[in-house]
């Protein structure tokens, strides 16, 4: 195994503190630095002297250009600012992502299907927002998405990226999530080309390895280009992904171009129709368009995708933290705005509604269903109210306190009172009036009683009559309790190493060897923080020895089903 690269001293920059080193990579460096003012930690990415040419510096420059363009994009790092450090070399000031990138993730297990598929729409609306811009990417794969401190996915290094127009050879390639064209005798890249590497991408998110990288076998790069060539797509191997999700990963990765989504929006329409049938929250699609001058425009897919413009800031704006556009004149004079806003509903949006008038009395109005607020869990079923002036059916209920007008014969006799006569001797009028009274208040309590009577017996005696037979008790099976212990991955043993020539050799063994398993080791190189891991099928790995006089690394047993054990450490002098 080749020692690694040692990286450069990093530069001093005016303004900002030199922290700690992030990583290394083939052409560039990238540290830890706190700026002062603001005050806040920021990535810088510094180019190596050794490989600063006039190509490399205009690329450098390039993706300091494109990348300040499409950073405002919630799923693209964003650039802060760019220019040359005092010992000549070019470096990116960016936002720092402190988490894990999506490389090391899946390097320790398989992603779930709703978050592989969250990640996939929205690092797809960012290649998409890059394509309308004119610029390819050609250079997708976890590694280069990086995770922000909201956890969303934050796509980054575009140091290879070109435009649309001028595409025809591919400066650079990372093998594992490159399409076929690109190992053509005459490379050639185009907006397809980057629609397969993030039907790469999220495959290797869901299985936890590249889509042609095959455990047990050799992965070498000539023959990961032949099966990429060749080879049809292996089956994720999980049975909890639908196969829809899998005829999309295969169009998204067809050998052909023209057999592919025809655009990165495409293939994210159809991880979001997977969303729906799987009954996720689906995520919107989020699109950088210079050319929409509202703040949202309606798609024709019910709010799913969310094209937002570009407001440019003036640097002479009073105040700076002003308002970037006029806002509508509120004089009296004013009147209203030529374009009204439009609002797309949102998962976690809040209304404000306007307090409605008071309605005058006794005045009906019918009103539209957007006035009406929906019930939250539960229906109100209102009696309805006889009209003044005319009949309407009696209404049941508590009694209403207050005067009520005296009942006329009318009245009593539907209610089954008998007919009194007037008396016409006046002396006993008011005996006879006594009377009658009496008995009506008889009747009406008999006949008040019945009707309780009668409620009371059919109350009792409906439910069971409609209820039917007793149900037959449903006989409850049970299952063989499964055993957890089974499922654990257990942890690489007797993790020793021994100093030579080429560095430090660890060697380690395997307690429950089994078909498929393979390695990711790390080299340690601060004991607070993760290494950073690399595959090896073999249980041997030599690595360089450590400056510090001890060198030490971390190892993790992975089975052939993307389940992994936990790491286990190990230093030698």
């Amino acid at each position: 195994m080749s020692s690694r690269r040692a990286p450069m001293a990093p530069p001093d920059l005016p303004g900002f503190t030199y922290v700690d080193l992030l990583g290394s990579g083939g052409f560039a460096d990238v540290y830890l630095y706190e700026q002062a003012l603001p005050k806040r930690r920021v990535a810088v990415k510094v180019l190596l002297t050794e490989r600063m040419s006039s190509g490399s510096v205009s690329e450098f420059t390039a993706e300091a250009n494109v990348m300040a363009m499409l950073s405002t994009h919630p799923a693209i790092v964003t650039i802060y600012q760019a220019g040359v450090a005092r010992d000549g070399r070019p470096y990116l000031v960016m936002e720092y992502c402190p988490k894990p990138n999506l490389q090391v993730r899946y390097r320790r297990e398989p992603f779930s299907i709703a978050e592989s598929l969250r990640v996939g729409v929205q690092v797809a609306a960012a290649v998409e927002t890059a394509h309308r811009a004119g610029v390819l990417h050609r250079d997708i794969k976890p590694a280069n998405i990086l995770v922000t401190e909201y956890n969303r996915p934050a796509l980054t290094d575009f140091g290879i990226a070109s435009t649309t127009s001028a595409a025809a050879e591919s400066a650079g390639l990372s093998i594992p999530w490159s399409p076929p064209e690109s190992f053509a005798d005459e490379p050639r890249s185009d907006p397809r080309s980057d629609v397969y590497a993030l039907g790469a991408t999220v495959y290797t998110l869901l299985a936890g390895r590249s889509p042609f990288e095959l455990p047990g076998q050799r992965n070498t790069a000539a023959e990961l280009i032949q099966r990429i060539e060749t080879a049809p797509l292996p089956a994720l191997g999980r049975a909890d992904v639908p196969s829809s999700l899998e005829r999309a990963l295969e169009r998204a990765m067809s050998k052909s171009s023209a057999d592919r989504y025809e655009s990165a929006i495409a293939f994210a329409r159809a991880l979001q129709k997977v969303q729906i049938e799987l009954s996720h929250s689906v995520t919107p699609v989020d699109i950088l368009d210079d050319g929409i001058t509202d703040d949202i425009v309606e798609d024709e897919d019910e709010g799913l995708t969310r094209v937002r413009g570009v407001v440019s800031i003036s640097p002479q704006t009073t105040p700076a933290a002003g308002r970037t556009r006029p806002s509508a004149d509120t004089s009296p004079t004013a009147g209203p705005p030529a374009v009204q806003p439009v609002y797309e509903p949102a998962d976690a949006q809040t209304v404000i509604r306007a307090t409605a008038p008071p309605a005058a009395a006794a005045e009906t109005r019918r009103r539209s269903p957007a006035e009406i607020a929906p019930a939250l869990d539960h229906t109100v079923v209102r009696a309805p109210s006889a009209a003044p002036g005319t009949s309407g059916p009696a209404v049941t209920g508590p009694a209403v306190s207050g005067s009520a007008a005296p009942a006329g014969p009318a009245v009593l006799a539907a209610a089954g009172a008998p007919a009194f006569e007037p008396v016409a001797d006046p002396a006993t009028a008011g005996d006879t009036a006594s009377r009658a009274r009496s008995r009506l208040g008889l009747w009406i309590g008999l006949g008040a009683a019945a009707v309780v009577i009668v409620a009371v017996v059919v109350g009792v005696s409906l439910p069971g009559i409609l209820a039917g037979p007793d149900p037959v008790p449903t006989p409850v099976t049970s299952s063989d309790p499964q055993d957890p212990v089974s499922a654990v991955v257990p942890q690489p043993e007797d993790l020793s190493g021994v100093a030579t020539a080429d560095g430090v050799a660890f060697s380690w063994t395997n307690p429950d060897p089994r078909d498929g398993d393979r390695y990711l080791f790390g080299v340690v190189t601060r004991p607070d923080e993760e290494p950073v891991f690399e595959p090896v099928t073999g249980t041997e790995v030599t690595v360089p020895a450590d400056p510090s006089g001890t060198t030490c690394v971390e190892v993790l047993l992975v089975r052939e089903n993307g389940q992994s054990s936990d790491a286990v450490r190990g230093c030698a002098p």
